[in-house]
């Protein structure tokens, strides 16, 4: 057999008969013998998709330290120890540890959660190895094997099929078609399309019905799914934006930090003539007073925490970062099949001779009514019109039998509910029936089936010969089909001349509504004897009726499309289906433009620079391959949009991996797009993805607060270090002192922040720009000032106390810290509204994690002032009932100028708001 290296181009084993396919593959029908089937596993290896390699425990801990501020605290740790200051460097190493086991637990938390729902190929195969049938792992498989599948076998690699009975396959995952492909053995075109390459199984689809045998012709890699995961590897992963302005952010502040942690440290040693090591100790002091080690830290946590709540939703989040992202998506590229609709079939409109008829109700639960619909022919909802009885309409009754036997599915309710064994759309004429109050098995046992004639994709219908006041060879299909096998209609009294151009105006009719069409026809046979031949079925039929099927949404998803736009979200609908019916499916929705759809080829014949035009124009894509939904996302982020991928399909996958948060479907989803996606939905629903969203937005919200809050506890304390050295004076605050607030504060007060709650507008308002900085010039502002005046309350209660009371350095810095942490804690209540005011219970009292933050604060802070062996470690002293109500004064004065700032922001808003004119898009939204 030639190896596959070898071959210039994809081998087109659709275009071969079954013997030239075997004849190739050096293969028999009676399978391969051991020794040979032994070879071809060492030559081609084991059938199963590459993945990629887990990272170890060790690099994923390390990877936590790859930061530009932690390395600056493990060179200062370092600088420390080497300058004979043990305890100093042990501090600042144990800071660096706590943050970086924080990160490194989370992340793995974050996959094992996703471990219990990996799973793609069928792990077992029934193969015949030298003319004896067998069950092997999957993973065994080779080229020239010979594989048996049936109803309900996942395809565990590429089959060339040899022989099948009534066969089909559910092939969604892989071409984006919602409802399964009819196979045959009979060789196609070789230009044929993947999706309509009848004679072929492919690995990963599901066996819907009938069985087969098939010579194995791909493994693995080399399968149509292997060939996509291929893909993957190809394509580029984005940087989420909070990642992008946190390394940015990162860099920028080392850069400053080390560079003034340098220069104050020579002033002091030129102009003031201080000890160079003193001096080096300051600047090191002063680094680490400037670098907020507590930021990832808190980061980390915020992100952890809405990992921890979307898995409390049904979405597992594999990549903390991508939380955040969430907050920021704008655009939705959604699959439609199994995430926007149900992917069961149902039978919606009935069209006899004498009129249509609705059903109401949706999916396999034969729950609902017949309905007479009204006259006026836009009224397409079903569930208008009169109810009627079955009893007075026998042309309806009749169409339904005929529906009932001309099927070979059946209805069976579970524990998880309805469900159809068999073709979901032949399930659905069985639903029809039993809403109708027909009992299908009772109707079969009362009508037998001598004889059928399958389905077939070129015949495009299928017989069955029963036995139904008389023979009678009853026919259901394609209704283009069917109009040419028919040469009458059934009238109320007497069959009548088929109106062919009333017909063909009623199936245009369902169809713009994207309902898929069937048509119904019988004759009398009681002169058919023996087996049915196709002669038998195509002339002389009466037409009895055609019936609009749908793939009906999820009635969650509706309500998510709503949300999505209300949040300035654009959800764009791209699948494999014909446009037709995607523009009807988007339309129900509730999608903006449904008036058109751009199709593959359309795309195809586009260049980057039009898709990119057309990108923000169009709702519905169809037809699209997985280059063409790759293109698309590109285009996408081409025009600065920032934007979610959601499917199941291994054809999703390359595009999952591109998108800005790739969501995966968990149930239904395949191992390549779970593998490409950030997130996975445990439900398979498209409304999980609001409260994701809403969730991101609030970790956004809460990181922004929180940076707002840790950001002037530094800028005081590095500003208390750098004024001291220039005027000479003795340090306020030691460098191990401000280690010990970053720690207790960040794992404290500032954790408590990332528990706020989200705010009332946070799914009302427009997706926040990703390019704009984190410290916007407000956060700027508020940052200053704070700073400023946090370290006017060191400097005030340190002099004060050294020299207005006289007490010494050690008590002098017990105050000066303990000021800090006390105007800390006010700030931390400010900080709750970036604006709304705190004067109010909800404001001063209604979070229980500031106030338990508070209280843990309030008892460090008095062991460290008043333990022995604290004060020996920080060099401390205990402070008086007066020095306490000093620093509870200053606190309160910083509480009350802040609130002030923040009242005259808002006034300040309010202003700015009356003078100036809405502009037309506000006119827009709010007329």
């Amino acid at each position: 057999m030639p190896d596959r290296d070898e071959q210039e181009a994809r081998t087109p084993w659709h275009a071969m008969s079954g013997d030239e396919a075997l004849e190739r593959l050096e293969a028999e029908a009676s399978g391969l013998d051991d020794g040979e089937a032994r070879r071809r596993l060492e030559q081609y290896g084991p059938n199963r998709l590459q993945q990629e390699e887990a990272q170890p425990w060790w690099k994923r801990l390390l990877a936590q330290f790859n930061n530009v501020l932690m390395l600056i605290l493990v060179v200062a740790a370092v600088a420390s120890l080497l300058l004979g200051k043990p305890l100093d460097a042990a501090v600042i190493l144990g800071v660096v540890v706590i943050i970086a086991l924080i990160g490194f637990f989370q992340e793995g938390k974050a996959e094992k959660a996703l471990e219990s729902i990996r799973g793609m190929l069928s792990p077992q195969a029934s193969v015949l190895r030298g003319g004896r049938e067998a069950q092997i792992d999957a993973e065994e498989l080779v080229p020239g094997d010979i594989v048996k599948v049936e109803s309900g076998n996942r395809v565990p690699a590429d089959l060339r099929i040899l022989d099948a009975k009534r066969l089909n396959a559910e092939e969604a995952a892989l071409t984006g078609e919602s409802t399964p492909v009819d196979k045959a053995d009979e060789a196609v075109d070789e230009d044929t399309e993947l999706a309509e390459r009848s004679d072929m199984l492919f690995a990963g689809t599901i066996v819907a019905k009938g069985t087969a045998t098939g010579v194995v012709v791909e493994t693995g890699e080399q399968t149509e799914i292997g060939r996509i995961s291929e893909m993957l590897r190809g394509v580029e992963q984005l940087k989420t934006p909070l990642v992008e302005q946190l390394d940015r952010a990162g860099r920028v502040l080392a850069l400053f930090i080390v560079g003034a942690a340098l220069l104050t440290g020579a002033f002091g040693v030129l102009v003031h003539g201080q000890p160079w090591t003193e001096m080096f100790m300051a600047s090191v002091g002063l680094a680490v007073a400037a670098i907020p080690e507590g930021l990832p830290a808190i980061v980390t946590i915020s992100l952890a925490l809405g990992v921890q709540a979307m898995a409390r939703k049904n979405a597992i989040v594999r990549r903390l970062p991508a939380v955040e992202t969430l907050g920021s998506i704008a655009t939705i590229f959604s699959d439609k099949t199994g995430t926007l609709t149900r992917n069961e079939m149902t039978a919606q409109a009935i069209w006899l001779p004498e009129g249509e008829f609705r059903l109401t109700g949706i999916g396999f639960a034969p729950e609902g009514e017949l309905r007479l619909a009204p006259r006026d022919t836009e009224d397409t909802d079903e569930a208008s019109g009169e109810s009627i009885s079955l009893q007075d309409y026998p042309a309806l009754a009749h169409f339904l039998e005929v529906g009932a036997l001309c099927n070979d599915a059946d209805l069976n309710e579970g524990e998880e509910g309805w469900c159809i064994d068999g073709d979901p759309t032949e399930g659905a004429l069985v639903v029809a029936a039993a809403k109708a109050g027909i009992d299908t098995r009772e109707l079969r046992d009362s009508h037998g089936r001598e004889d059928a004639i399958p389905f077939d994709s070129e015949r495009k219908y299928m017989a069955t010969l029963n036995e139904h006041d008389g023979k009678r060879l009853l026919v259901k299909g394609a209704p283009d089909r069917l109009l040419e096998m028919c040469t009458k209609e059934r009238g109320r009294d007497e069959d009548a001349e088929l109106d062919r151009d009333a017909w063909e105006e009623r199936i245009h009719e369902l169809s713009s509504r994207g309902l898929r069409v069937l048509a119904l026809a019988e004759k009398p046979a009681d002169d058919l004897t023996g087996e049915l031949s196709d002669s038998d079925a195509e002339e002389g039929l009466v037409l009895l009726g055609i019936v609009g099927l749908l793939d009906p949404p999820r009635e969650a998803a509706i309500e998510a499309v709503k949300n999505c736009q209300r949040a300035g979200i654009r959800p764009v609908m791209v699948t494999g289906d014909h446009a037709v019916t995607a523009r009807a499916i988007a339309d129900q929705l509730g999608f903006a433009r449904t008036d058109r759809a751009l199709s593959g080829h359309e795309i195809e014949a586009m260049s980057d620079e039009e898709l990119e035009r057309e990108i923000t124009e169009v709702d519905v894509y169809a037809r699209a391959a997985p280059e063409h939904k790759l293109r698309l996302v590109k285009a996408m982020q081409a025009r600065g949009g920032i934007c979610a991928m959601t499917g199941d399909g291994v054809n999703d996958g390359p595009a999952l991996k591109r998108a800005d948060v790739g969501v995966a479907m968990g149930v239904q989803g395949t191992e390549a797009a779970k593998e490409a996606a950030e997130m996975v939905l445990t439900d398979d629903n498209f409304a999980t993805i609001v409260g994701a969203v809403a969730e991101g937005r609030k970790v956004y919200d809460n990181i922004r607060k929180s940076i707002t809050f840790i950001l002037p506890t530094n800028g005081a304390e590095s500003l208390a270090i750098l004024l001291a050295i220039v005027a000479g004076f003795t340090l306020p605050i030691t460098g191990l002192q401000v280690l010990w607030v970053n720690m207790i504060t960040a794992v404290t007060l500032g954790i408590a922040l990332v528990f706020e709650p989200a705010e009332e507008n946070v799914m009302t308002r427009q997706p926040r720009d990703p390019h704009a900085p984190l410290l916007d010039m407000f956060m700027l502002w508020r940052v200053i000032l704070v700073s400023l005046l946090l370290v006017l309350g060191v400097f005030g209660i340190f002099a004060w106390i050294l020299h207005g009371q006289g007490g010494s350095e050690a008590l002098a810095r017990s105050g000066a810290v303990n000021m800090l942490v006390a105007g800390e804690i006010v700030y931390l209540i400010n900080s709750r509204y970036l604006l709304d005011s705190s004067l109010s219970w909800r404001g001063l009292f209604g979070s229980r994690a500031a106030l338990i933050a508070i209280a843990l604060v309030v008892l460090f802070q008095l062991g460290w002032t008043y333990l022995p062996f604290m004060q020996v470690i920080f060099g401390t002293e205990g402070l008086s009932l007066l020095h306490w109500a000093v620093i509870a004064v200053a606190s309160v004065a910083v509480f009350l100028i802040v609130e002030a700032e923040k009242w005259l922001l808002r006034r300040r808003q309010a202003d700015t708001a009356a003078e100036s004119p809405p502009s037309r898009k506000e006119k827009a939204a709010a007329g």
